[in-house]
Parts: C-alpha cells; structure tokens; sequence
C-alpha cells in the first residue's frame, strides 16, 4: 500500500498566514506545509485541501483514478472547492466500514474531538492509521492489531502514542509519521529530535511512503540523562520524552517539606504536568528501581539524592568527612552508576548543573558542588542521550 502526503501541516497550514511569529517566518521551502491530506494507492483521499490536485501533480500522481474521498475533520472557513472528476468528500460513521472495489477497506475510528479517524487495510493486508488534527482514539478493542503505520497529531498529542502503545497498536516496527504540524510546533532540527525522543518521524509535503517496508524507525535511548541550571526547563524536557510512553513511573527524590509553601507549590506543579497514567513514587533508594524490570523510570532528581546521601554519611562535617564519609559516598556512587549501567528499563534522569556560577562562600557548599559535578559526570557516562538545557532549548552533548 503505497501513502502519499500530499500535505502535512496544522488545518490553516504553515506558515500560518500573516503570523509574524519565529516558527512561521522561518517555515520557508521544504519548511513549508500545507494542511494534511493523505492519498492512498491513488484510489483514496482522506481530507480534500486548498490545492490538493497541483499537490498530487508535484508529486508526480494524478487525482484521476481516485474512487473515495473521506473527511476527518471539520474544515473551517470557505468550503473546499470539489475538483472536477472527483467524488463528492463524505465521512463513515464511527465504527462502520466502508469497502472499495480496489480492495481497500476502510474503518471509521471513533475519536476523543471533534472528527473521525480511519483505519485503512490495503489489498495485501497491511493497516494504517490516520487521526485528525488534536485527537487521539476513543478506545481500542481488547486485543488491538499492531499497525504498520500510524499518521497522527504527535506534536500536539504525543499521549495518542502512549495510548496506542498501552494497547498494542504501535510496537517498535511501527512507522510513526507526525502531521497537523502548525505554528506551535518546534522548528527545524529541534522538531526533528523531539520528534525521534517519541519514536516518530516528520516528512515534507509530496514525500510518498510504502505502507510496511521497512524504515528506520528512530532507536529510542535506554538512558539520558538531562542537565540545567534553576528553571532551564530540564524538568519539562525530561517529561517530554516519555509523554508518549505509558505507565512511567515518576521517582521524586526531593520528599516533602512540612510548612514550606514554596516546596509545596513546586511539588503540585510538576504533579499537574504529568500525564494521569504516570505512577509516583517518592525515594531516593534508586538503585532497586534500576534493577528490577518495569515501565520508564523518570529520576527527578539526582542533585537531590546526592543531598540526601551526603545528608546520611554525614558530607557536611569536616571531621566525618575526612573520617570515612567521603568513602562511603563514593561507594553510593559506584553503586547508582553500575545499577544505571545495567538496567534494562528506559531511564531518564534530571540533574542540577551548578558549577558554572559563583564559587560558594562556604566549604560545605564548594563540597557538594564538586561532588555533584562528579556525579553528574559518572552518570553521563553510563547514558546513551546527555543533553543540557539552555533557556528552554535542549542542546544535545551526547547522542
């Protein structure tokens, strides 16, 4: 079964007309989208856009033979003017199917918006999914089918992976390809990478696919470790690297603090970011959690274990220090990295970078700086992905 995208972006398309914003005004070239319309082995079009016919022309197909046109969702503005030749555009009610004469079967999705989704099997038995814009399926059976290819709104619902994962619909052959790309989307390499951290894929408009071939589908990293400075956005970026992963669990090593509002409204912060299916769990014993199996683990974060660890072999005393507690710290250490060495879980972890500021005033403060420095290091080195966040932008050191 062969895919054409005849276009790939958000409904208005991109850039989005007269937005002055930086994702837009770089959306030049290949960068530029036009909203989403899929053509299938040249008998079915799912969506009709603005220009669909000149779309298929420049990418060297032709309109002409096709048998079926479906909508997935409500088009705004203007009616799309039907080009001549073509059926008139219909939807399939949730749950129905709709056979073609070609061989192709078509069944309507029920989705959680506004719209439908459509699961098409070809001749030869291969299965796509396409979901409109912003929606994600309302349920699965109870044995769900891996498909081939999945086309989906993963930058505005990365959980539709998650869901699909959690129900057997997507497995690591599956071909994930982002559409409904808009202005909120990231630009450039940046897309591309949070894109590939989901295990998807974006493709330029006219880009044409086969339903079932193999492609190299992006190799997920078993552990990254992410690293920044107060209010960098580590955090946010290290949730968004599972938000398509069901079942995470959520390790908070910070604890609770009785009567600190502050802390608190940190806490409850993060809590709402996170996805409903997450798991939480609070502790600093991390090295069981490394070496038992189970979901993704996100490690939130080890410049607090490191206190907590320092806190218990007495770090800050002088005298303790000097007398064994540096020993045992270091053997804490050894013990975290060789657990991250030899996990089998997916981990991502987050990590304080302090060393780059001003020398602390106090030798308990210099103490933990460069121990932290040194943990973050031996982590590092035990993970596939490293990266530091800047100002909210993910710089890649590794991986």
């Amino acid at each position: 079964m062969e895919l054409t995208l005849l276009g790939t972006g958000a409904p208005e398309g991109l850039p989005f007309p007269g937005c002055p914003c930086a994702v837009c005004a770089t959306a030049l070239g290949d960068a530029a989208r036009a909203a989403t319309a899929l053509l299938v082995d040249g008998v079915l079009l799912l969506d009709l856009t603005p220009g669909a016919a000149f779309a298929a022309a420049r990418a060297g197909h032709s309109l002409g033979g096709v048998r079926q046109v479906l909508l997935s969702h409500p088009h705004d503005g203007p009616a799309v003017e039907v080009p001549a030749g073509l059926p008139q555009p219909g939807r399939v009610p949730d749950g129905r199917e709709l056979a073609l004469l070609t061989g192709h079967r078509v069944r309507a999705v029920a989705t959680d918006a506004p719209g439908t989704g459509y699961e098409v099997t070809g001749p030869d038995g291969d299965r796509l999914l396409y979901l409109p814009p912003g929606a994600a399926p309302a349920g699965f059976p109870a044995e769900q089918v891996a498909y081939e290819m999945v086309v989906a709104d993963i930058v505005g619902r990365p959980d539709v992976l998650a869901r699909l994962r959690a129900a057997g619909g997507v497995t690591p052959t599956t071909d994930v390809v982002a559409v409904h790309i808009g202005h909120g989307a990231p630009a450039g390499a940046e897309l591309t990478r949070r894109l590939a951290a989901a295990g998807a894929r974006a493709v330029p408009d006219g880009t044409t696919l086969t339903v079932g071939a193999y492609e190299d589908v992006p190799d997920l990293p078993r552990r990254t470790l992410i690293l920044g400075g107060a209010r960098s956005g580590k955090s946010v970026e290290a949730e968004r690297r599972l938000e398509a992963f069901p079942d995470v669990l959520y390790v908070a090593t910070g604890g609770t603090r009785g009567g600190d509002g502050e802390w608190a409204e940190r806490v409850r912060a993060h809590r709402e970011r996170r996805p409903g299916s997450w798991r939480t769990t609070e502790t600093c014993d991390l090295v069981p959690l490394l070496t038992e199996p189970g979901p993704p683990l996100l490690v939130d974060c080890l410049s607090l274990w490191l206190t907590h660890a320092m806190d218990e072999v007495s770090a800050w005393d002088d005298a303790e220090w000097a007398s064994g507690g540096e020993r045992s710290l270091r053997k804490r250490v050894t013990e975290l990295t060789d657990a991250v060495r030899g996990t089998r879980r997916v981990v991502v972890a987050v990590s304080n970078e302090v060393g780059s500021g001003i020398v602390p005033a106090t030798a308990s403060g210099r103490r933990y700086r460069d121990e932290l420095g040194r943990l973050n290091a031996a982590f590092a080195t035990e993970c596939e992905h490293v990266l530091l966040v800047v100002a909210g932008q993910a710089l890649t050191l590794r991986g």
